[in-house]
C-alpha cells in the first residue's frame, strides 16, 4: 500500500485558520492511561463515545462505490503494516524528555499553535521506530499525560530527532479534530495515525470482530475533490492541500460499511472473516489518500499481521474483491450505540473560535508574557504581582466547512479560567465593534447573536488580563447555544 498524507502542504495552506481545543487542560489526575482495560488508555484509545468506537443503528448505504486501481489493475486492496501505517509507542513516567526539531525548517511545524517549534516532550520512550515510507508516522502516547503525540516524517539521525509537522490529541477523547483544534494527528482527515488502527493486541485477541472502527485510505479516483462534493465531512476536520485534483465522489471522514446481507462466513481466512465483521458493525472511517490502491486498511506495525498467511492466495484476492465491490458510503443512520453498549445522546456542542495566535501587551506592538499553551489550550500568565492585559487580534472562529457560522446563529461564550485570570471577546464587522462580552471570570458565560458580515467582514479580537500573585491561564470556550 502507497499512502501519502501530504500533511507538510496541509499545514502551510492553513496557517491562517486559527483554531483551538476546547478540551480541559490535559494533565488529568487519577486517570491510569497504562490500564489494560476501560476506554481512553493505550490499549483501548478514546472514549466510549468517541466516533471511532461507536457502532451505527440501522445505517442506510448509498450507491457510491470504492473504484478498482486506475492505473495498476492488478494490485489488491492492501489490508497491513509497514511502511505507511505506523507503530503506537507507550511512554510512562519512567521516560526521559526528548526534543524534536524541525526537519526542513527552524522548528517543527505545529498547525494547532500556527507555529515552527521545537516540540520537547516530557516522556518519550526506548525503541520508536517511524514508519519507514515517506510519512514517517510515529504515535507516542503518553500514560501520564493522557497525551498521544503525532508526528510526520519522523527520522532520527546525527544524534537527533527532527521531524516536518506534529499535532497532539487526547487519548481519552474523540480521536477526532474540532472546529477549535483543527488539526489532532498527521492523518490527511486530521486524525491520529492511531485512530482506526488494527493493533497487535487485538489480531488474535479470541473476538469476531474489531471493536472500533477502522481507518481505511482510499485513491484520488474515489476521493471527492471538494469542488463538485465536499473534500471532507465531519467527524473529519480537514483534507489534503492538493484534494482538488481528485476525481471520485466520496469525502475524507465518510464511514464506509458493508451490508448487514454480506456473508462474512463464507471468506476465506479467519483474519478477513474478523475484518468483514467490523466492517458490517462498525465501518470504516475514510482517513487518508493512497495511491490507485483500491482501498488500505492500516496494521499497527510490528504486528507480524498478515492477510494471506500461508503465502499467496488466489482465494483472498477474490474475497478482497467482494469486499471492495460491496462496501459503500452510509448515508443515514438512526442512532449509535457507544462501546459500552449504551445509545448515544447528542454530541457536545464543539467551540467555535480559538485561543492561538500571537498575544501582544495591549497598546503596544510587544509580545507579552502571557502566551499560547498548546497543551493547555489556552493563554498562560506567569505569577506577577500587577494584572497583565493582552490581546490576539489573530484569533478567529472555525473554517471548518461543517461549522461556519451564520448570521443570527445564537452563541454562548464561557470562560475557563485558573488563578482569577478573565477572558474578553469583541466582534467587529468593518471594523466597527458590534459585540463586546466584557470581562469574564472562571465559569461565567454570556449570550448573543452571531452578526450578519453584510456591512463588510468580521473579525474577533481576544483580550486576556491575567490573575495576581500566581501563575493564572484562561480561553474562552464559544458555542452554538
Amino acid at each position: 500500500m502507497r499512502t501519502r498524507t501530504n500533511a507538510a502542504s496541509k499545514f502551510f495552506v492553513t496557517l491562517g485558520i486559527f483554531l483551538a481545543a476546547s478540551l480541559a487542560a490535559p494533565a488529568r489526575a487519577q486517570a491510569n492511561y497504562a490500564a489494560t482495560s476501560g476506554w481512553g488508555t493505550f490499549y483501548r484509545p478514546f472514549a466510549a463515545s468517541s466516533p471511532w468506537n461507536s457502532r451505527p443503528v440501522r445505517p442506510a448505504l448509498g450507491t457510491n462505490e470504492v473504484k478498482k486501481p486506475l492505473l495498476n489493475p492488478t494490485w489488491i486492496p492492501g489490508i497491513a503494516e509497514g511502511a505507511y501505517s505506523t507503530g503506537v509507542f507507550m511512554a510512562g513516567a519512567g521516560d526521559g524528555a526528548v526534543t524534536v526539531y524541525g526537519r526542513y525548517t527552524v522548528g517543527v511545524p505545529d498547525p494547532d499553535s500556527g507555529k515552527y517549534r521545537n516540540i520537547t516532550l516530557p516522556h518519550w520512550p526506548a525503541g520508536v521506530v517511524p514508519a519507514s515510507g515517506a510519512d514517517g508516522h510515529a504515535d507516542i502516547v503518553d500514560t501520564v499525560t493522557g497525551i498521544i503525540h503525532s508526528f510526520y516524517q519522523l527520522r532520527y539521525a546525527d544524534g537527533k530527532w527532527s521531524a516536518s509537522m506534529y499535532s497532539w490529541t487526547r487519548v481519552d477523547g474523540t480521536g477526532w479534530g474540532d472546529p477549535e483544534h483543527w488539526s489532532q494527528g498527521a492523518r490527511a482527515s486530521g486524525t491520529t495515525p492511531t485512530a482506526g488502527l488494527i493493533r497487535k493486541h487485538e489480531i488474535e485477541d479470541g473476538t469476531p470482530n474489531y471493536r472500533h472502527a477502522l481507518a481505511l485510505s482510499l485513491p484520488s479516483h474515489t476521493l471527492a475533490n471538494g469542488v463538485t462534493r465536499p473534500s471532507y465531512i465531519a467527524p473529519a476536520t480537514t483534507a489534503d492541500a492538493t484534494a482538488t485534483g481528485n476525481t471520485g465522489v466520496i469525502p475524507l471522514g465518510a464511514r464506509l460499511m458493508l451490508p448487514a446481507s454480506f456473508d462474512a462466513t463464507t471468506l476465506s481466512t479467519p483474519q478477513l472473516r474478523k475484518i468483514a465483521q467490523t466492517l458490517k458493525l462498525y465501518g470504516a472511517y475514510v482517513v487518508d489518500r493512497n495511491y490507485d490502491t483500491a482501498f488500505g486498511i492500516f496494521v499497527e506495525n510490528g504486528s507480524n499481521f498478515k492477510i494471506m498467511p500461508n503465502g499467496w492466495s488466489n482465494l483472498v484476492v477474490a474475497d478482497l474483491e467482494k469486499i471492495r465491490a460491496a462496501l459503500r458510503e452510509v448515508v443515514r443512520v438512526d442512532g449509535w450505540i457507544d462501546g459500552d453498549g449504551n445509545a448515544s445522546g447528542a454530541a457536545a456542542q464543539p467551540g467555535l473560535v480559538s485561543m492561538r495566535g500571537a498575544w501582544m501587551v495591549q497598546g503596544s506592538n510587544s509580545a507579552g508574557p502571557g502566551t499560547f499553551d498548546s497543551w493547555e489550550q489556552s493563554v498562560v500568565f506567569p505569577a506577577t504581582t500587577r494584572k497583565l492585559s493582552q490581546i490576539n487580534y489573530s484569533t478567529g472562529v472555525s473554517k471548518v466547512s461543517w461549522a461556519k457560522l451564520t448570521p443570527g446563529t445564537p452563541m454562548r461564550l464561557t470562560a475557563v479560567a485558573a488563578g482569577g485570570a478573565t477572558i474578553r471577546m469583541q466582534v467587529k464587522v468593518a471594523n466597527a465593534i458590534v459585540y463586546d462580552s466584557g470581562y469574564l471570570g472562571n465559569g461565567t458565560a454570556v449570550a448573543f447573536n452571531w452578526p450578519s458580515a453584510a456591512g463588510g467582514s468580521i473579525a474577533v479580537t481576544m483580550l486576556a488580563e491575567s490573575g495576581l500573585n500566581m501563575a493564572s491561564r484562561v480561553r474562552g470556550v464559544l458555542t452554538v447555544k
